[in-house]
Formats: C-alpha cells, sequence, structure tokens
C-alpha cells in the first residue's frame, strides 16, 4: 500500500500520521492485505454459504423487579448534579 493511499484511509479515519507513520502503517497494511488474499486459495466450492458463522438464538428471561440504586447513590460520582438530578452541558440551540 503506497502513502497516498495510508493517507487517504488516514483522512477517512481522521487521524493526522507523519511521514514515518505513513511508511510504517503501508509496510504494515500490505502485509495484512497479503495475509487475507491467502483466503482466495481455499476451496469453497462445496461450501453452503452462512448468515453468521456461530449459531444465533435469543436468549429470553422473566422481566423480574429488583432494586435500583437511591438517588443519592446514583449522583454520587456524577460530576455536576443540583442534587436530584445529573447536570449536564447545553447541546442544543435555543429556536429564537
Amino acid at each position: 500500500m503506497n502513502v497516498s493511499d495510508v493517507r487517504k484511509v488516514a483522512s477517512l479515519a481522521r487521524l493526522s500520521l507523519t511521514d514515518e507513520e505513513c511508511l510504517s502503517f503501508g509496510t504494515q497494511l500490505t502485509a495484512i492485505l497479503d495475509y487475507v488474499k491467502l483466503l482466495d486459495e481455499v476451496d469453497i466450492t462445496d461450501i453452503q454459504p452462512m448468515p453468521h458463522a456461530v449459531e444465533l438464538q435469543n436468549v429470553f428471561r422473566e422481566d423480574e423487579k429488583k432494586p435500583s440504586l437511591d438517588r443519592a447513590a446514583a449522583l454520587s460520582n456524577s460530576p455536576d448534579t443540583d442534587g436530584q438530578f445529573f447536570m449536564v452541558p447545553r447541546i442544543l440551540e435555543e429556536k429564537k
């Protein structure tokens, strides 16, 4: 994988890499992709496609009422509270 490819992938991942890192990661990514190419050599003509690699099943349990934390315990680790609620920074602007 050349440096321009590494820079493109880094840009998509929102990473800033030095020139040395681009060279190093280019070598590593090439080795990884070459290893994955080995899968092309596997004969899969008689293999049926599977939706999942392992069998899945839902695990259901009865809903049971259990005790929860009291308010003081829940708020005890909060960085900011008014004693009744968690206080968080405003993230939405008010409409004018």
